[in-house]
């Protein structure tokens, strides 16, 4: 019986697959998009008032949040004079049936790895002014990920809310005397130098679907995720799947993610970077 569902299950697939990739020759998606079209975004951030800075993203239907925890801590040997920051991503089992409740899976330290390359890689974060003590204390940022509900491209809704969760943490400022650090009361925005976004595609049938939902990934060839910077320069990339992107899919994801990313920086992560600054000089 086990084995009879699941030949029905790939049967099923194949005929969805068929069906996604049927639309798509007439630049037509399931939900009615346009192939390089997005599902709306909406950012909230301050919901976890025990964290230095989190976010809520929802991409469609696909929900995100992200924390972030400040500590003490030391540099990595061969960066003594900068801060450390690392992602974690948890994969909540009711988010989807196919999460499940143990270690970290596969596709749940992809997740982490890839958000937090787009931060690392754009420096985001001026890393040298998070130096407390040369060699010996830095601040270190935890950025965790809870998957609320997988609807597809958790890749971008977990960037998005990892850095409006970063646009929006504050962190204490300290005072050093000699060896000794006193943390104070108030506290300091971290000093933000770029805003990366994050943008991805899933291959289907020779077509390139922007924003891919749950469906569109599981019928997909590969998946390819590029993510840039204020100035339009490409600072980070990730392919997985065996699927062979062209010459011509690649520059057409290029300059499509140049043109989103302006868009999606301009409608929800400037008016982040204005409140900062009013803040700043309130």
């Amino acid at each position: 019986m086990k084995e009879e569902r699941r030949r029905m299950h790939d049967v099923l697939s194949e005929i969805e697959r068929r069906f996604i990739v049927s639309l798509a020759s007439k630049e037509r998606r399931v939900d009615g998009r346009m192939l390089k079209e997005m599902r709306p975004v909406t950012i909230e951030t301050g919901l976890i008032k025990k964290a230095e800075g989190s976010a809520k993203v929802s991409l469609g239907e696909t929900k995100v949040i992200a924390g972030v925890k400040a500590e003490l801590g030391s540099p990595f040997p061969d960066e003594p004079n900068k801060g450390v920051i690392t992602c974690n991503a948890e994969l909540i089992p009711l988010a989807s049936p196919v999460f499940e409740v143990g270690p970290p899976q596969e596709d749940a330290i992809e997740l982490a790895r890839v958000v937090d390359r787009g931060i690392r890689e754009s420096e985001m974060i001026n890393l040298e002014k998070l130096c407390v003590i040369p060699g010996e204390k830095v601040w270190v940022l935890f950025v965790d990920l809870y998957i609320l509900d997988d609807n597809g491209n958790l890749f971008d809704a977990s960037s998005y809310a990892a850095v409006a969760a970063l646009l929006t943490t504050k962190i204490p400022e300290v005072e050093v005397n000699g060896d000794n650090v006193v943390i104070q009361d108030e506290r300091m925005l971290l000093p933000i130098d770029e805003v990366p976004v994050s943008i991805t595609f899933s291959r289907v049938g020779g077509r390139l679907f922007l924003d891919p939902t749950i469906d569109e990934e599981k019928a997909m060839d590969c998946r390819f995720t590029i993510v840039t910077d204020k100035e339009d320069n490409v600072v980070a990339v990730q392919k997985s799947g065996d699927g062979i992107l062209s010459e011509r899919d690649i520059s057409e994801a290029l300059e499509v993610a140049i043109e989103k990313g302006r868009e999606i920086r301009e409608k929800h992560f400037y008016p982040i970077l204005k409140s900062r600054e009013a803040e700043a000089h309130g």
